[in-house]
């Protein structure tokens, strides 16, 4: 009788027991296996598509890396010079009978748009004398060859006399970098 309980012990619990730990553990070991490959697929499938969506921006960039640099090159340039250069190209190309420059000038204190924003920025109050079309076609050019001008005010004071000649004050905030 003192053999059964031995036997008992050592044959049927004990090894009960060690089956259900290691029943246990394979069980405990397989769910924090896949519970970290779950992570790790899940992290890998982010980093793939991160990886992508960088590949399309650098594409992206790589086009406007152009512009960019453009807009540098007119940033680099002091504005008041560079206006007064594209007026001059323009008066070359425009007739002197339809397109003048009358005044240039560069109030100190800043106001409009500029004094609203933490961006530097400059104000250019120009004076032109022309005709309608010959004003149009020089903002036009001015401005397509100057993006960082904003126009902040123009008053157009048409001619008096036969000669169709308006008289324009324009004010442009020059943004700086």
């Amino acid at each position: 009788m003192y053999y059964r309980q031995s036997i008992l012990f050592f044959g049927l619990v004990l090894p009960g027991v060690l089956a259900a730990l290691l029943v246990g553990g394979a069980f405990y070991a397989h769910q924090t296996i896949d519970t970290k490959y779950n992570t790790k697929n899940t992290q890998y499938i982010s980093y793939k598509k991160n990886e992508q969506n960088v590949a399309a921006l650098e594409k992206e960039l790589s086009s406007k890396r152009e512009h960019a640099a453009r807009w540098k090159s007119l940033f680099s340039e002091e504005t008041k010079s560079q206006i007064n250069n594209h007026i001059r190209n323009l008066q070359e190309a425009l007739p002197s009978k339809e397109f003048q420059q009358t005044s240039t000038d560069s109030p100190i204190t800043t106001a409009g748009f500029g004094s609203a924003s933490a961006q530097r920025s400059a104000q250019i109050r120009l004076g032109f004398r022309g005709t309608y079309r010959a004003l149009q076609r020089a903002f036009l050019e001015l401005e397509t060859r100057m993006p960082q001008l904003q126009m902040q005010e123009l008053k157009i004071d048409t001619g008096i006399n036969q000669s169709n000649l308006n008289n324009v004050e324009v004010s442009y905030t020059a943004w700086e970098n």
